[in-house]
């Protein structure tokens, strides 16, 4: 299975981070040892200072396939999850300046966690998926699927043009502004439509 992300979806966090508007999905990948198993936490790596949560919603790809029509991406993803993607920001920002790949600071073990997926036909409003996260009792971040500049189907469809999408791949949607610094002893507590879907301990 493949992990695939996609950067600066959200108005608000592109403003944070102080970059561009994207005039097309940005994505990148990460692999399957990046994704945390149920019921680990996450393990602060000892290569960074700087790890950050990036709360979003993640589908699960339940058909293979490529170069998908826009209006045919809807039958490519059946659930969703809310899920992670943690970021060694300092090594990110090295990357940045020096010009080079981001994998150390996006990519690596135990960067990715999800919680169980829910049928998108038992959502009350699949158009605008509420999400939310919580740090040690306190939200940081909040947003709604109709608040990112790329949907779902442009999202299926413009990833499929590059990479061939099978059945059991994950697709992590873009975070929302508030993301932030994690250390060890905290708890990331996440909601789809306003029950848990997912917590996980930073160790």
């Amino acid at each position: 299975m493949k992990i695939i992300c996609i950067g600066r979806n959200y108005r608000d966090h592109v403003a944070e981070m102080k970059s561009q508007l994207p005039d097309k999905p940005l994505f990148f990948m990460k692999p399957e040892t990046a994704l945390i198993r149920a019921k680990l936490p996450f393990f602060y790596p000892g290569f960074s200072q700087d790890v950050h949560y990036e709360a979003e919603l993640v589908l699960r790809i339940c058909k293979t396939g490529k170069n998908i029509r826009k209006q045919f991406a809807h039958t490519y993803y059946n659930a969703v999850a809310t899920g992670i993607d943690f970021t060694a920001r300092d090594l990110q920002k090295h990357c940045i300046r020096e010009g080079l790949p981001w994998e150390m600071a996006k990519s690596f073990d135990g960067s990715a966690a999800t919680g169980p997926f829910v049928p998108l036909g038992s959502l009350k409003n699949p158009e605008n998926i509420g999400f939310s996260m919580e740090k040690n009792g306190q939200v940081v971040q909040k947003a709604g699927s109709g608040q990112m500049i790329f949907g779902f189907d442009d999202l299926i469809a413009h990833v499929s043009r590059y990479v061939t999408l099978k059945i059991g791949d994950f697709l992590f949607t873009g975070t929302p502004s508030g993301v932030g610094p994690v250390l060890p002893d905290d708890l990331l507590e996440l909601y789809l439509e306003g029950k848990k879907n997912l917590s996980l301990s930073v160790k």
